[in-house]
């Protein structure tokens, strides 16, 4: 939001204050200014012209059109200047720019002046035309100051031209009330504890005749709707005050009705709207919901189709605007308007907003609708907007002020405790100024006690409805850099909850990254399409978009649609991960739940001269899950197939009956769904099971032991339904002391086997930490690995 330093003193004093003094005070009372601007009405400011006066004009002895002149510039020498405008004359008093001087025209780059020879006469300095200092576009010579200027005088105060300065401030949601030259004033007025200049509609003399009819059909999106007319206006260019105001924030100059709109509500932060009154049908304003599907034509000369949650002003037969958010394109201000019917409306905000988004439309009443207006500012805003069309365009008021208001907005009524602001803040802060600080942003003081204020908050102040709001008003206005930290500090502690998920986190992506994952952040809003289920879905009430309309219950799509944009941008091998949350509706009550996604795809490592390439696989995967488990110390992990319809094939590793982690090759339906078209290996861990079930001992030096480890193999004969897991399971429960490994080496399948049946090639760890293991020993536990193995699943040695 733009706000300019010289349209604040319309309503407060403050010339002692410097631009940059004002930016640090309205930055420390919550109005944070991001930048200060100096602007010019003027390119240049006429910086470093002077008036000067023609002493002698003579003619040029080597050029027919120039003259030689000499001026008095108020120096101690004339200056001798060479000019070629046909009005030259002795006497005039004219605009000099001396050597040094920049001139910023209208047209083309600014150029510096410089001393100079023209047809062998030396030139110290130019005499300027309008278009050359930006003073007008006229060409046709030299300007003519009035005969009593003094020669000299800069022509900046000749013109009484002031520099003005531009706050850029990043106005948060709730600060509606701040959202013109006059919020921003009430706030400066209470840090200084000043009374805000008066806003003066006295010179609004209204006439007993009536006018336009208004007829408010929807009294709840409308609460206050005010009008009048004014006849015999002329619609022209604005004079040069009020176009100045306007673009020293940005605001391009229209004509002078439409200038006087944008104004007020800059000023005031009250939007209005004219409407030329020959163009409305029967001399009737209605204020109704739209017609569904209704087309209508906004200034941008675009036909929109509305929606029956629309609110629309019409006339008889048409809408000509969409209520606090666009006008329509023939009800509009042209210059052949000579009548002209003025709307000032209060329109809720919820209303307002649902309209903007719906037609994709921002504009300046709609920023300000949809934030919350003041309900009691419509007709002053009319009142100041009639006297100054009436003063720029001409006319007259010619019927009396229309003010349909059937609810009045009450004030916000509550109590406010000396005491407790004062604990709240951390100050012992005079209860004279806390008083006086309440009153001067505008709330009222109903009735008072030695230990509380009752207080009624100005319905403009939308986000000050409890009593922690007024503190936090006077903290604000106060000064947070005014309360001092004591000496001691003193604050509860949080005990922090065992294991530590943010160092657990931490651990596992460093990881991930040392073996060449990048983490991935991504959107936790998606399209419904991506919803495991629908039932259970979170859906948005007011969604962006049709694609970003449901919080996502899954971390799968998260990561394909990253691999999918990768892909398509020519970089195919990868491997990623990402923490995040999934969101799920179950029993009525929302449930959201941390996860950890890995998804490869592509090569396993970049293309080298000195290796083959290998494609990523469903081993790679399963490589860095076990990696992950092995580094949480969490043992008695249970395999099972798994069931996600995530994968064409995969595996559940469980602990208990609850699944740490899901993993496997992503069906080709999900794959369609996100547009990747090469296999993708994905996990996705329960990151609160995990946390549950990770070890909790810590980690303890053990030496490595002095006597050696023996290995022995073993080819089994199995059913194809025995998994290794089970096989790695019987083996641990057969031998808990010696046994340290079990891993597998080899797998076959062939003709030359039994039908239903696969072997596994298996080997055996063993060592003693006190002793060198004997061959009694290991033909010992050997022997009773064969047995429990016949035993449990039938294997037989080959």
């Amino acid at each position: 939001m733009k706000i300019s330093y010289n349209w604040l003193k319309n309503f407060i004093d403050i010339a002692d204050r410097t631009p940059d003094e004002i930016s640090l005070i309205l930055t420390d009372i919550g109005l944070e200014v991001e930048s200060v601007e100096k602007v010019q009405s003027i390119p240049g400011g006429l910086e470093g012209l002077v008036v000067g006066e023609v002493l002698t004009c003579e003619r040029h002895p080597n050029a027919d059109k120039l003259q030689i002149t000499t001026v008095n510039v108020g120096a101690a020498e004339p200056l001798h200047v060479v000019c070629g405008a046909p009005n030259c004359r002795a006497g005039l008093k004219v605009i000099v720019a001396p050597p040094g001087t920049t001139c910023h025209p209208l047209s083309g780059e600014p150029f510096k002046i410089t001393k100079s020879k023209i047809r062998g006469e030396v030139s110290e300095g130019m005499l300027c035309g309008e278009d050359e200092v930006g003073l007008g576009t006229s060409h046709a010579g030299i300007v003519e100051l009035p005969a009593g200027t003094v020669p000299g005088l800069l022509v900046k105060d000749f013109y009484e031209m002031e520099d003005d300065f531009c706050f850029e401030i990043g106005l948060t949601p709730n600060r509606a009330d701040a959202a013109s030259h006059l919020g921003v004033a009430r706030d400066l007025a209470a840090y200084f504890r000043q009374e805000l200049l008066p806003i003066n509609t006295e010179t609004v003399e209204e006439v007993a005749a009536t006018g336009t009819a208004v007829e408010v059909q929807s009294a709840e999106d409308a609460p206050r709707y005010a009008g009048v007319n004014i006849s015999g206006i002329t619609v022209a260019e604005s004079p040069a005050w009020l176009k100045e105001k306007l673009q020293v924030i940005g605001v391009r100059p229209i004509n002078n009705v439409v200038d006087v709109t944008n104004y007020i509500l800059h000023d005031l932060g009250q939007p209005l709207h004219a409407f030329d009154q020959s163009k409305i049908v029967g001399n009737n304003v209605i204020v109704r919901k739209a017609n569904e599907g209704e087309l209508f034509v906004t200034l941008d000369d675009v036909e929109r189709k509305l929606s029956a949650e629309d609110l629309v002003i019409a006339d008889a037969e048409k809408a000509m605007c969409i209520a606090g958010v666009f006008g329509g394109a023939e009800s509009g201000v042209t210059e052949s308007t000579t009548d002209i019917f003025l709307e000032s409306a209060y329109f809720h905000p919820v209303t307002v907003r649902k309209t903007a988004k719906r037609h994709g439309l921002k504009t300046d009443s709609s920023f300000r609708f949809e934030r919350g207006t003041d309900p009691n500012m419509p007709v002053i805003a009319l009142k100041k907007a009639a006297a100054l069309i009436q003063e720029v365009a001409g006319g007259k008021i010619s019927s009396s002020i229309v003010d349909l208001y059937s609810a009045p907005v009450d004030a916000f009524r509550f109590e406010v405790s000396y005491d407790r602001v004062q604990r709240l803040i951390g100050k012992a802060i005079p209860t004279e100024d806390i008083r006086s600080i309440i009153q001067s942003l505008g709330i009222g003081i109903e009735h008072e006690t030695a230990e509380t204020l009752s207080v009624a908050v100005p319905p403009f102040k939308v986000d000050v409805t409890r009593e922690v709001d007024v503190i936090e008003e006077v903290l604000r206005i106060y000064g947070y850099n005014n309360i001092e930290l004591g000496t001691q500090i003193k604050a509860s502690l949080n005990t922090v909850q065992k294991p530590d998920r943010e160092v657990i986190l931490n651990q596992v992506a460093d990881l991930l990254i040392a073996n060449g994952y990048r983490e991935i952040l991504s959107n936790s809003l998606t399209k419904e399409a991506y919803a495991d289920n629908v039932e259970t879905s979170v859906k948005l009430l007011n969604p962006l978009s049709s694609d970003l309309d449901t919080m996502r219950q899954n971390l799968l799509f998260s990561a394909l649609t990253a691999i999918s944009y990768n892909q398509k941008r020519k970089s195919a091998d990868l491997k990623i991960f990402e923490f995040g949350q999934a969101y799920h509706l179950i029993e009525d009550k929302y449930k959201e739940t941390q996860h950890l996604a890995l998804a490869l795809t592509g090569r396993q490592q970049a293309e080298q001269w000195n290796h083959q390439d290998a494609a990523t696989n469903f081993f790679v995967l399963k490589g860095i899950i076990d990696g992950i488990i092995k580094r949480l110390r969490i043992d008695g992990v249970r395999v099972e197939d798994s069931s996600s319809d995530y994968f064409s094939y995969g595996l559940d590793y469980k602990k208990g009956e609850k699944v740490l982690v899901s993993f496997g090759e992503v069906s080709k339906a999900n794959l369609k769904k996100a547009d990747v078209d090469r296999p993708v290996f994905f996990a996705q861990f329960d990151w609160n099971v995990v946390l549950k079930v990770m070890g909790k001992k810590s980690i303890k030096f053990q030496e490595i032991s002095k006597f050696p480890a023996v290995r022995r193999d073993l080819a089994l004969l199995l059913d194809e339904s025995i998994r290794f897991e089970q096989l790695r399971m019987i083996a641990q429960k057969t031998e808990r002391k010696l046994l340290k490994e079990v891993s597998i080496f080899d797998v076959y399948k062939g003709d030359k086997l039994p039908e239903g049946k696969k072997s596994y090639a298996l080997s055996f760890t063993l060592q003693d930490e006190n002793q060198t293991l004997t061959d009694k020993q290991i033909d010992g536990v050997i022997q009773k690995l064969i047995t429990n193995f016949e035993k449990e699943v039938g294997a037989e040695v080959r």
